[in-house]
């Protein structure tokens, strides 16, 4: 589906909820309910419809003026899958760039593939952009994990095909287990203790991550400016402050061997 055209379809969305927002109060019961699938693509560029231009006229200024603003700038276009994509490993890295603003000193970032739900596209990234990547209420979140329950971590990881993990991992799987694993060029130390940045969706242990029951020290702050989309906008601003375009590669962080 083309950008304009999603665009459409969340202008229309939003209008639906401000018209509900602003209706006057009556009691409905639903008869029935019947549902069809219309395609919305190129055609309905061609040929737009007046009356419905001027109907979602202003509600579209309101989206707009939300999701056009630019935040940066990306070398290439970004996809996420498994074992290991360049988004993937970018949301990672994000969420411990982030850890100096919590007074955090995370080792290791872990993003889930299932929380990604759209790619970035080369050049201009809009909040828009960030938005469809980031769609969810997750908020970041800090927590340590001993070596030993990290072990685990990088098995829960390496079960599911491999997840967005940070610089410095080095796992290897094979057939969905963990065949071995190194952080910033280490070996894991069963007893030692390790600060990780991940998303409280995760912290809680789902998507299989079960490791993070095992978790202490948990710092989850619940505020709406800790939601990722907003971590993810803050830090394209940073780059762009900085002239920096941003960029990812797949680093050999996750290798499935045969």
């Amino acid at each position: 589906m083309r950008k304009q055209n999603r665009q459409v379809v969340t202008t229309m969305m939003a209008a639906l909820v401000i018209m509900a927002a602003t209706s006057c109060k009556k009691h409905y019961e639903v008869a029935s309910v019947e549902r069809s699938r219309i395609m919305v693509d190129s055609r309905y560029d061609k040929n737009p419809d007046a009356e419905a231009q001027a109907f979602l006229a202003p509600y579209k200024q309101v989206v707009d003026s939300i999701m056009e603003p630019v935040v940066g700038k990306t070398a290439k276009p970004m996809k996420s899958y498994r074992p290991e994509s360049p988004l993937s490993n970018l949301l990672a890295d994000i969420l411990v760039d982030a850890g100096q603003d919590y007074g955090e000193q995370p080792v290791m970032g872990l993003y889930n593939m299932g929380g990604i739900r759209a790619q970035l596209p080369k050049g201009i990234i809009t909040y828009g952009d960030v938005l469809e990547v980031a769609p969810f209420e997750n908020k970041i979140c800090f927590l340590t994990l001993t070596g030993e329950h990290l072990l685990e971590l990088f098995d829960n990881i390496a079960s599911v095909g491999g997840e967005g993990v940070s610089h410095g991992v080095e796992l290897h799987i094979k057939n969905r287990k963990m065949v071995s694993v190194k952080l910033h060029g280490k070996e894991i130390d069963p007893k030692a203790e390790y600060r990780i940045a991940t998303i409280d969706y995760l912290a809680q242990g789902n998507d299989r991550i079960t490791a993070f029951k095992k978790k202490t020290n948990y710092n989850s702050p619940q505020a709406t400016e800790n939601d990722t989309r907003f971590i993810i906008r803050k830090y394209f601003e940073k780059m762009d402050k900085q002239g920096i375009v941003v960029d990812a590669n797949i680093e050999g962080r996750i290798i499935r061997e045969k």
